[in-house]
Parts: C-alpha cells; sequence; structure tokens
C-alpha cells in the first residue's frame, strides 16, 4: 500500500493518497516517537484533525498520514499541516 500512491510532504507530516471510490484514512506511527500512550496520543490529535479538515478534499482518496518525529506535537500544528497537503492533493488530483 505504501508503494502504490504519491506523497505530499509538511513539516509535521507525510501524507500518502491514491484516488479510491471512497474517503479512507489511515494512520501509521512508528515506535521512534515514544511509548504507546505517546503514539495513541498522536493518533487520537491525527484523526480530529483529519475529521475538521476532511471537507477540503475535492475528490474522495485514501489517505494514509504518518507523522514526523518531533518534540511536540499539537492538534493546531497537525490542523495546519493537514489543509496544506489537501491543497496539494487537490491541485495534483486536478491535473
Amino acid at each position: 500500500m505504501f508503494t502504490r500512491g504519491k506523497k505530499v510532504f509538511s513539516p509535521n507530516i507525510t501524507l500518502l493518497y491514491f484516488p479510491s471510490a471512497k474517503l479512507s484514512m489511515g494512520v501509521a506511527v512508528s515506535k521512534k516517537h515514544g511509548k504507546a500512550v505517546k503514539r495513541n496520543r498522536i493518533k487520537r490529535l491525527l484523526r480530529a484533525a483529519f475529521s475538521e479538515c476532511c471537507g477540503q478534499l475535492e475528490k474522495p482518496c485514501s489517505i494514509i498520514l504518518i507523522p514526523k518525529v518531533d518534540g511536540e506535537y499539537t492538534f493546531a500544528a497537525y490542523k495546519k499541516s493537514l489543509k496544506t497537503c489537501f491543497a496539494k492533493v487537490n491541485e495534483c488530483l486536478k491535473g
């Protein structure tokens, strides 16, 4: 699955996407981010940011979110990164 899609980058997230019939999202958080409690918090933040921003996508896609290792993980930073990634995805899907 990681080899089929196209990648879009932002300061906090790497986003993999490929066109599909319906919108779906997955999160891949590696053990480099810390122990299970921290990884689960990152997943919750990404899911919440995705649910707020997913209306900006023009076409349905299958999306995998891969967060980058950072000192601080915040909802606002993920939301901002997703908005920039979705703008790039929309641009690529048009052309």
